[in-house]
């Protein structure tokens, strides 16, 4: 079985939903960091502070097609094609250790489902 593992950086109010999102795709837990962003453009400024935009950032290892349906359902139910407040990518996994057993099989029994 391979692995992926799929990363989001995105926007903190946009979240939740990319949890919810990741979950009903079939992704099972992850691990969220936050973040903070620094883009091309200049940030905004306010009264002379600079507002700097928090980030959420999801890590969640997946098996490899599993990862491609759960990176489709961010960018399709986030909206993140039309508004640039996210970034989602897969990284193949070559060794992987500590994974749990369930998670294994409920990655074997997705496979199943397909064929």
């Amino acid at each position: 079985m391979k692995f992926s593992v799929l990363v989001a950086m995105l926007a903190e109010d946009l979240e939740e939903q990319a949890i919810e999102s990741a979950k009903a795709a079939g992704a099972g837990g992850m691990t969220i960091l936050n973040g903070r962003g620094l883009g091309a453009e200049p940030k905004k400024t306010f009264f002379g502070l600079t507002y700097e935009g928090s980030q959420s950032v999801l890590i969640l290892v997946l098996e490899k097609k599993l990862s491609l349906r759960v990176m489709k359902s961010l960018v399709k139910d986030l909206d993140l094609n039309n508004h640039s407040r996210g970034v989602v990518f897969t990284l193949p996994l070559e060794h992987i250790a500590g994974i749990d057993h369930r998670q294994i099989a409920q990655f074997e029994q997705l496979i199943k489902n397909e064929i």
